[in-house]
């Protein structure tokens, strides 16, 4: 069986990255999760990928799961893909395919326009080229950060990552306790942090927009998404701009599941990684 290493990479002062990379000789798959779930959503598909010849670096963006918060730091994507570079550079791991989840992606897709030597190929899990970190919905949840801890704290958001789990899936059956608690570990490790980090978030704004800049994106990029009614789905505004823009792009469709693919439909995120490795060639 191939060892998994845990290593923190510093990228600034402060800022410190956690990477679940495999050891192994296989062609390296870089795995960037969404904004909650952080390695723990990907425990399903990286043993495959691994299993098939893969070599999967998973790396959680700043201020997500056991990354470091850093309260001044800079949260937009563009910061993300930036630290996302310094890693697989710190790694000697480039260039990559990159398997990315929901806002993972928009990280992906700036790493690809600003790091084109570092990026063989992406595959967007219901991700789209999201031009900021955080929702509306989220940034209008900030307003009621300073009541978080008074009504609930962890718990609180524990029993709102439930119903966001649930509403965004085709199969429900994966949303289990135990699954809620691994989407929330890293964040109940330092609760006010996480707190804080999340205004953060909402803050930030990015120096420039990924839209025009798609047509930029040389590697080949396939977007994969479940066509069960669900939240959290990419708009078809953005999927048009993709097609449109992007040179090498494919869409695939699982019938019945939800955005978290890695969750219900593991198997077919892997088969998604294989046909783009063929592509990338």
């Amino acid at each position: 069986m191939l060892a998994m290493q845990h290593p923190y990479v510093v990228v600034a002062p402060a800022e410190t990255m956690h990477v679940e990379a495999w050891a192994g000789t296989g062609k390296p798959v870089a795995v960037i999760p969404g904004l909650f779930g952080a390695s723990f959503t990907f425990r399903k598909v990286v043993p495959l990928l691994a299993a098939q010849g893969f070599r999967p670096i998973v790396i959680e963006p700043l201020g997500t799961g056991f990354s470091s918060r850093p309260l001044k730091a800079d949260y937009s994507l563009a910061a993300q893909a930036h630290r996302l570079a310094a890693v697989l550079d710190s790694l000697h791991a480039g260039p990559v395919l990159v398997l990315a989840h929901s806002l993972g992606a928009a990280i992906a897709f700036r790493l690809a326009v600003d790091r084109p030597d570092l990026v063989r190929g992406i595959v967007s899990l219901e991700g789209g080229p999201t031009e900021e970190a955080t929702t509306p919905t989220f940034r209008s949840a900030m307003r009621y950060l300073p009541w978080v801890k008074l009504l609930g704290g962890i718990n609180l958001v524990r029993r709102k990552v439930r119903s966001m789990l649930l509403d965004s899936s085709g199969d429900r059956s994966w949303v289990t306790d135990g699954v809620v608690m691994g989407y929330t570990l890293g964040e109940a490790r330092n609760f006010d942090a996480t707190l804080k980090t999340f205004l953060a978030m909402s803050q930030a704004h990015e120096p420039t927009k990924l839209g025009p800049r798609l047509g930029d994106i040389a590697c080949p990029v396939t977007l994969v998404v479940g066509t069960a009614h669900h939240d959290g789905d990419v708009p078809p505004q953005e999927v048009a701009l993709m097609n449109h823009s992007i040179v090498s792009f494919e869409v695939d469709s699982q019938t019945g599941a939800g955005h978290y693919l890695q969750e219900e439909r593991p198997a077919a995120v892997v088969s998604a990684v294989e046909r783009l490795e063929q592509r990338a060639r």
